[in-house]
C-alpha cells in the first residue's frame, strides 16, 4: 500500500510493470530506494540478479522479491564472458516474455537487445564512459532507447541517446537523505579508531582486463605507514588474503561497509567503486590502478572537488607520498566534510529524480532532453 502524502506519488501515471537486471551490488544499490518508491506508489516490480560478490545478500537483506538467474558465477577470461552474455540471453528471454514487463531497466547489455528485439521500452543505467565499457557499450548503446548516467560522462557517438543527471549513481544510495554513517557499527565490530582502511577489488569486469591493483610488497609499506601515524588497518577483500595479512581482515555485514568507510580516516583502494562511494562520504581515497586519470566521475571528483586521488600503478612512491601527506595533515577530515558537502549543493537527490523519470517514461526522457534544467527541482 502507498504511504500517506508519498512525494513520488503520481495519480496520473497509469501502473507499470518493471522489470531490473542487476549484475552488480552497485547497481543494485543505486536504485534501491527507486525501487521501494515504485513499489510503494503500486507498480510491479521485477527483480533479477546474478550471483556477483555479496548482490544477493544485499538484496535478500532488504527483503525484496528477487530471482537469480544465474547461480554460477562466470569465469574471467574473455570467452567465459561472451559465454555468459549468451547464456543471458536464452536464461532472460523467456522470462521476459512470460511476465510481459512495460519497461527494461538495467547496465546489462542483454536487455537492450531482447527490448528492441521485442519492441519493449528499455533504458541502459551507466556511470563509466564509452572507452572504460567500450565491449558492453557497442551491444547495449545501439539497441537501448536511453543512456541514463551522471552529466560528466561520456558515451562516444550515442550522445543522442544520454540522458545525463547531475549527480552520480553513488549518490542513490549514499545522499544525506538516503544513508547517515553510524558510529555504533565501529562498536559492533569493535573497530578501534583511527583507522586506515585498505579496499583490495578482484578486477575480474569485462572492462578490467589487463588492469594492475596493489602488490603484496606495496601493501607491507602502507600497513607500515598507516603503523607510523599510529593508526589501525582493515583490510576489505574480494578475494582471500594471505595469512599474514588475516589480522588485519574486515569481517562485517556487507551492508554495514558504508558505515565503516564512512569512519575512516584514509581509503587506499584497487577499486574505482569504493573510491567513489568514499567521495560521496567525505572520507579522503586513494585509488591505485591503471584506470586512474581515464575514468569522467573519478575525475570530476579529484579535479572540480579534491575529494579523491588517482595513481598509476607505475608510480607506487607517489601513493606513498599521497597517503603520507593526507594522514600528516590536521582536521583532513573536516577538510574533506567541506570539500563534499560543496559538492552535494551541485548535485540533485538521485533516487528522487530516478523515480519520476521511470515512472513517467518515455515523456520524462523527452522532457530532460528539452529542459536539462527540470532535473533540479529533485533537490
Amino acid at each position: 500500500m502507498a504511504r500517506k502524502n508519498n512525494p513520488f506519488k503520481n495519480p496520473f501515471k497509469k501502473h507499470m510493470k518493471i522489470l531490473f537486471y542487476f549484475g552488480h551490488p552497485a547497481q543494485y544499490l543505486f536504485l534501491r530506494a527507486t525501487i521501494k518508491n515504485l513499489i510503494e506508489n503500486e507498480h510491479d516490480v521485477i527483480i533479477l540478479i546474478k550471483t556477483k560478490d555479496v548482490l544477493e545478500e544485499l538484496v535478500k537483506a532488504d527483503g525484496l522479491a528477487y530471482k537469480n538467474v544465474l547461480r554460477k558465477e562466470r569465469g574471467h577470461s574473455k570467452n567465459a564472458v561472451l559465454f555468459s552474455f549468451l547464456k543471458r540471453l536464452f536464461v532472460l528471454l523467456p522470462i521476459i516474455l512470460k511476465n510481459k514487463p512495460s519497461l527494461l531497466v538495467s547496465t546489462d547489455a542483454t536487455l537492450s537487445v531482447i527490448g528492441r528485439l521485442f519492441r519493449i521500452q528499455r533504458i541502459t543505467i551507466v556511470e563509466d564512459d564509452f572507452d572504460v565499457i567500450r565491449n558492453l557499450a557497442k551491444i547495449a548503446y545501439p539497441n537501448t532507447q536511453h543512456i541514463v548516467c551522471p552529466e560528466v560522462c561520456d558515451v562516444g557517438k550515442y550522445d543522442q541517446k544520454k540522458i545525463g543527471y547531475a549527480g552520480y549513481m553513488k549518490l542513490g544510495y549514499l545522499h544525506p537523505k538516503a544513508f547517515s554513517p553510524s558510529r555504533e557499527k565501529l562498536e559492533k565490530y569493535e573497530i578501534k579508531t583511527p583507522f586506515v582502511l585498505i579496499r583490495m577489488a578482484r578486477l575480474t569486469a569485462h572492462h578490467d582486463f589487463g588492469v594492475q591493483g596493489m602488490s603484496e610488497t606495496l601493501l607491507n609499506k602502507i600497513i607500515d605507514l598507516a603503523r607510523q601515524h599510529n593508526c589501525n588497518v582493515y583490510i576489505s577483500s574480494e578475494a582471500r588474503v594471505s595469512k599474514e595479512y588475516k589480522p588485519y581482515s574486515l569481517q562485517i555485514s556487507p551492508s554495514d561497509i558504508h558505515h565503516i568507510l564512512a569512519h575512516a580516516e584514509l581509503l587506499i583502494s584497487d577499486s574505482q567503486s569504493m573510491s567513489v562511494e568514499a567521495s560521496m562520504l567525505g572520507t579522503p581515497s586513494i585509488r591505485f590502478s591503471s584506470f586512474a586519470g581515464k575514468i569522467s566521475v573519478l575525475e570530476e571528483l579529484q579535479h572540480k572537488y579534491q575529494l579523491t586521488y588517482g595513481i598509476d600503478p607505475s608510480s607506487s612512491n607517489k601513493l606513498l607520498e599521497k597517503a603520507e601527506q593526507l594522514l600528516s595533515q590536521d582536521k583532513s577530515k573536516i577538510s574533506f566534510e567541506q570539500r563534499r558537502e560543496a559538492m552535494l549543493k551541485d548535485k540533485i537527490d538521485v533516487s528522487a529524480f530516478m523515480t519520476w523519470f521511470i515512472e513517467n517514461y518515455p515523456n520524462s526522457a523527452d522532457i530532460m532532453r528539452t529542459n536539462p534544467d527540470y532535473q533540479y527541482r529533485f533537490r
